[in-house]
């Protein structure tokens, strides 16, 4: 059986995707900020899920590009989140990202204390002036960052809260919702460090835009 032309130039790859999720999602009850930034997710992803489990927190992508387009100090939770990210785009914005996580001295903290190298990374990012935040992976960052938020330590521009996994991710996540913190995040165990850089990618395009 035929099923049509090979797709090989990545541009026209990208748009019969984005074509392709259009037409099985149909209505849907994002604005068009939001859903350039849900189906970037499914595209990433192929999870039609998302599209009832990702939440918006109110004004949050127009708080986002304020932010990104200053210049945004970002901190994300692993270096496989880090590799996901378009420093081009970012740079073109005179923005940065870091992660500690792998860090030697977060590594001997951590051990010290008993605690994740994600909660001393998260300290450490705050510590250095980081107001944008990338979890993909680590409940315990997510946890840790909204302990901050408690103690004035912190006042986030925007979180993207996405931690995967069957210990805590939900829960870290029900506890960001429950906040009236600017965030994007995903209701459950799903997640992952795709899905946080594709947020952030999104978020960039629409930025330069």
């Amino acid at each position: 059986m035929s099923e049509g032309p090979i797709i090989l130039k990545p541009e026209a790859i990208e748009a019969e995707s984005f074509r392709i999720i259009d037409s099985e999602i149909g209505p849907h009850q994002y604005d068009a900020q939001q859903w350039a930034v849900v189906r970037r997710m499914i595209h990433t992803t192929a999870d039609f899920e998302l599209v009832q489990t990702t939440e918006f927190a109110p004004a949050v992508i127009e708080r986002a590009l304020v932010a990104l387009r200053g210049g945004a100090k970002i901190l994300c939770d692993t270096n496989m989140v880090l590799s996901g990210v378009n420093k081009q785009r970012l740079a073109n914005l005179r923005g940065s990202i870091a992660c500690h996580v792998a860090d030697p001295q977060v590594a001997i903290d951590a051990k010290i204390a008993g605690l994740t190298r994600s909660t001393y990374a998260l300290r450490k990012g705050v510590a250095d002036g980081c107001r944008v935040f990338l979890i993909g992976n680590a409940p315990t960052a997510l946890f840790e960052l909204l302990r901050l938020v408690e103690t004035g330590a912190v006042q986030p521009e925007l979180i993207i809260g996405v931690p995967v996994g069957f210990v805590g991710a939900a829960e870290s996540k029900d506890a960001l919702l429950a906040t009236d913190l600017p965030y994007i995040a995903i209701k459950g165990r799903k997640g992952g460090s795709a899905i946080a850089a594709a947020i952030l990618n999104a978020l960039l395009i629409q930025a330069e835009g």
